[in-house]
């Protein structure tokens, strides 16, 4: 391991994991092993193959499931929510940032996979729709059903899906309550609350299990914060009275010095050999909860548990040793996406589609993004959204708020330490305002980004770098010839520039040689986090790299979840593309003049903090 201060890019680093032989008498691993936002895990072994699911909130594809043979190594296999006809509209009636996919139950019966879940804060933060979608196959995108709907006793969240000996499947939720449902004819029966939990404060993401004779209750309590734990109660009947187990928590890292706090929402689980485990949401904040800009994760830890006795866990760290980890295996033939760890070496083939682990902020727009469209090989096609990444978000028009898509697409932030870089092989803008770029996106509220906007003007136009969105669109600013700008911006509370400059002359396109497809030649957008404490943003043109400028270094707590009074705790940072119109409602999309056309597409970890200022 490494000791790191300043900024510091590490190249070359590899990430090492030990694995443990069958005979070994432990085994020593590195956590998180599903790093970056891989929130409220809840994760089953169907025939010695470990399946887990993670909250998406917005994010759409949503609700990913990870494949793993050895429990370090994890392949994104499918997404249980993967078709806007799955639920129609639904961004349409949801204005929040932190709503959403909350808290995946996966959960495996009778050949067949459950996905239970709520999806929260449509209208009201009050109201919530209870879904579950089933599958066959879990390496199948297109198997995954249309869910089942229900509407969700008042502000619960957090449903758990449990199949008793007799056949009865029950739901439990936040609460703790439980009732039964009928999955064949979509009835529930009333809810009864059966256990406040070991302190009555914030009892959620419950998960039933049935062992010695007992039923046991897991849930989270104290809340999504530094308070945060697991505890655990049982009972001879399902519907109670539960016991408290007297050794609660069964796992916390509250009043700790630990870089892994928050820990909690955690589901049990046991190998082949027989061991169980467990995986639990985490976040690699420390005490001071000031800047985790990747959010909660999850991490895998041993659990002991003795037959007629309470389980007893194992406290998550950046390294553990416990029980003996299977055997080293990859090898999961089946699923398109990558393994989590794995880089990004992407050039949008023709005849390929965005990758399985690429995600929206809602629903995109139909024929917002294109891979390869005609005339423009090797390249992804975004068609601007009239709303920014921010939007007006007093706005009740989903053109201008967001609702009805972004033109953004991006990947999670897996690595504390990355580099991160794309070309911007062709962009024409036909007004002023119109601006393409990457960002470190957390949500509209919290987003930062470096990118080139069409200004105007005889002094770079930089009235409308302000982003100055009304109702009624932009103003337009009748300016000739077309000037640009560079720009590097930050937006929390409000939105601001940190670099703004006319574009370097030498990378506009020679007067004897112009691209034929673009008013600008390619250029290069990158993104590294040099320490875990900041990005470093910088540009270049393609055809001349030495040219490469750095715009800035950016504090991350900017995208981490307790900046500002309308941040949320529940996501974290996505890297990506955006291309936008700011407000203007014509012009662009489907191959207009203001489409963005990105490719070679490169993401790269380059460290992995496992302690404070410790990396591997």
């Amino acid at each position: 391991m490494l000791q790191l201060s300043s900024f510091l890019i590490l190249i070359g680093i590899s990430k090492t994991i030990a694995t443990s032989s069958p005979s070994s008498p432990n085994s020593t691993y590195y956590n998180p092993v599903l790093p970056g936002w891989h929130s409220d895990p809840s994760c089953i072994n169907v025939n010695d193959t470990y399946y887990c699911a993670t909250s998406t909130f917005e994010a759409f594809p949503g609700l990913p499931i990870y494949a793993s043979k050895d429990l370090i190594n994890w392949k994104h296999i499918s997404n249980a929510w993967n078709r806007k006809e799955q639920l129609p509209g639904i961004n349409l009636e949801t204005p929040q940032q932190q709503a959403g996919m909350f808290a995946p139950n996966l959960r495996y019966h009778a050949g067949l996979f459950y996905m239970t879940c709520v999806y929260a804060g449509i209208n009201t933060t009050s109201e919530i729709n209870g879904t579950i979608f089933t599958t066959p196959d879990l390496y199948n995108d297109s198997a995954w059903s249309i869910p089942f709907v229900w509407e969700a006793p008042e502000r619960t969240i957090d449903p758990d899906l449990f199949f008793d000996d007799d056949g009865t499947s029950y739901l439990s939720w936040s609460g703790i309550g439980l009732q039964t449902i009928d999955l064949a004819k979509g009835e529930l029966s009333e809810i009864k609350s059966i256990w406040n939990g070991s302190s009555g404060t914030f009892t959620e993401g419950p998960h039933l299990y049935k062992k010695d004779g007992y039923y046991y209750l897991l849930a989270a309590e104290g809340g999504t914060q530094l308070g945060h734990r697991a505890t655990i109660a049982r009972s001879k009947t399902i519907d109670g009275p539960y016991e408290s187990n007297p050794a609660n928590p069964l796992l916390t890292n509250t009043n700790t010095t630990e870089l892994f706090q928050t820990i909690g929402h955690a589901d049990l689980f046991q190998d082949a050999a027989g061991n169980w485990w467990g995986m639990a949401l985490s976040t690699r904040s420390g005490p001071e909860y000031k800047t985790f800009p990747m959010g909660r994760e999850s991490s895998l830890f041993p659990v002991t548990w003795r037959e007629g006795e309470w389980p007893f866990a194992s406290p998550v760290r950046g390294e553990m040793s416990g029980w003996p980890l299977p055997p080293f295996d990859k090898a999961i033939p089946d699923g398109v996406g990558p393994f989590v760890t794995d880089p990004d070496v992407i050039d949008f083939a023709p005849g390929s589609d965005l990758p399985l682990h690429f995600l929206h902020f809602r629903y995109p727009a139909d024929g917002a993004f294109a891979v390869s469209p005609p005339g423009y090989a090797n390249t992804l096609r975004i068609a601007p959204s009239v709303s920014n990444l921010t939007g007006v978000q007093s706005s009740l028009d989903p053109d201008l708020n967001g609702q009805s898509g972004l033109g953004f697409v991006g990947r999670r932030q897996t690595d504390s330490l990355f580099a991160f870089s794309v070309d911007l092989v062709s962009f024409a803008p036909e007004k002023a305002g119109y601006e393409a770029g990457a960002t470190m996106f957390f949500t509209q509220w919290q987003h930062l980004e470096v990118g080139i906007v069409r200004t105007d003007g005889p002094s770079g136009g930089n009235a409308t770098l302000t982003r100055r969105v009304k109702e009624g669109g932009l103003d337009e600013e009748e300016c000739a010839p077309p000037q640009f700008n560079l720009i590097l911006r930050s937006t929390n509370a409000t939105s601001t520039l940190l670099f703004n400059a006319p574009l370097p002359a030498s990378w506009h396109p020679s007067s004897s040689s112009p691209p034929s497809n673009a008013v600008l030649r390619s250029l290069r957008f990158s993104i590294a986090a040099v320490n875990v404490t900041h990005y470093r943003f910088s540009a270049a043109p393609v055809h001349n790299l030495n040219e490469m400028m750095v715009l800035g270094d950016v504090p991350a707590d900017l995208v981490s979840s307790t900046w500002g009074e309308q941040a949320g705790s529940g996501a974290a940072v996505l890297v990506g593309v955006y291309a936008t119109k700011n407000g203007d409602r014509e012009g662009g999309g489907d191959g207009g003049d203001g489409d963005a056309y990105f490719g070679r597409w490169r993401y790269e970890g380059r460290g992995q903090e496992v302690g404070v200022g410790m990396f591997v």
